[in-house]
């Protein structure tokens, strides 16, 4: 069931308005309420990760050099330490050299935090990246 939609006025500059006009539109968005909504629930969805009461999904993408000595052996062992967090991993062979890992979390935001920045400060591993959301039901 939807809630009910209620109307509001907002104001601002005209020069922000153009500004936020350009962006929305480069993004896709055909009206300024549908924007405007889902720039609130962004920062709803962050208010809750870093408030760390609700559960938070995690994705936690990176590469890595395969032939370092001992790093796959690692990061296997961190993630079965770590096996109530994790949900579920993929594994991608780049080339000769590098893996691409991709790995979803379940847990509060500071543990999925925790738990990936160990894993991205591994020597090794080249970069990766950790996006964190909150279920539907808590936006």
């Amino acid at each position: 069931m939807q809630d009910k939609l209620i109307r509001f006025g907002v104001s601002m500059e005209d020069a922000l308005l153009g500004k936020f006009d350009r962006l929305i539109s480069k993004r896709g968005y055909t009206n300024r309420s549908e924007a405007i909504r889902d720039f609130v629930r962004k920062e709803i969805v962050e208010e809750g990760i870093h408030n760390g009461k609700a559960a938070a999904f995690g994705v936690l993408s990176f590469v890595y050099d395969h032939h370092v000595r001992e790093l796959e052996a690692k990061l296997t062992g961190f993630q079965h330490v770590h096996y109530k967090s994790i949900i579920s991993s993929s594994h991608v062979h780049i080339d000769h050299d590098n893996c691409f890992e991709v790995i979803i979390l379940k847990d509060k935001a500071a543990e999925i935090e925790e738990i990936s920045a160990k894993m991205l400060s591994y020597k090794g591993v080249k970069h990766g990246r950790l996006s964190l959301t909150l279920s539907g039901k808590e936006i």
